[in-house]
């Protein structure tokens, strides 16, 4: 008979699923970066990238918290989030529309990460780790906040150049 499982297990899987994906991003981000042209974006993605490092680092003390070992577990829609990413890197390298391509698929990063940091506080504050839920909830703001700079920056400047060609 299969164990039942718990909010608990389902905290601890999704933490899992959540810090391979961070630790992926941390790794397409630099990516990202040297393909976008426009400097504003560039200086985005590095910001980024030291906050994804930040990010991890907070996850490994929820897995602390937890008395769980910080492992991740693959997570497949992070990965095909990414790979779609590099598709467009790869397509529109050079062209006026890259920085366009570049921010739709940072955009669908941060809101799969809105997704499970929210979620994840949410639980955590049903299971009662006020610890954890404040950690969650910063890295929360701060996925929030750069998806809204992302989207100013689209907004600004990016959008009407990618109307252009190159």
């Amino acid at each position: 008979m299969a164990t039942e499982k718990t909010l608990n297990d389902l905290f601890i899987d999704t933490l899992k699923d959540i810090y391979f994906a961070e630790r992926q991003i941390a790794r397409a981000l630099p990516k990202m970066a040297r393909a976008a042209q426009s400097e504003e974006l560039k200086a985005a993605f590095q910001k980024h990238k030291e906050e994804t490092e930040g990010q991890i680092e907070r996850l490994q003390q929820v897995f602390e918290l937890v008395g769980k070992p910080a492992r991740g577990k693959t997570c497949e829609a992070i990965q095909g989030i990414i790979a779609e990413g590099e598709e467009i890197i790869e397509e529109y390298k050079g062209t006026a529309a890259i920085d366009a391509g570049l921010i739709s698929s940072a955009q669908a990063v941060e809101h799969y990460e809105i997704a499970r940091y929210g979620t994840l506080k949410a639980w955590a504050q049903k299971l009662g780790m006020q610890e954890a839920v404040d950690l969650l909830d910063a890295t929360l703001q701060e996925e929030s906040a750069t998806d809204e700079a992302l989207t100013q920056l689209a907004e600004a400047s990016v959008n009407d150049k990618g109307q252009k060609a190159a």
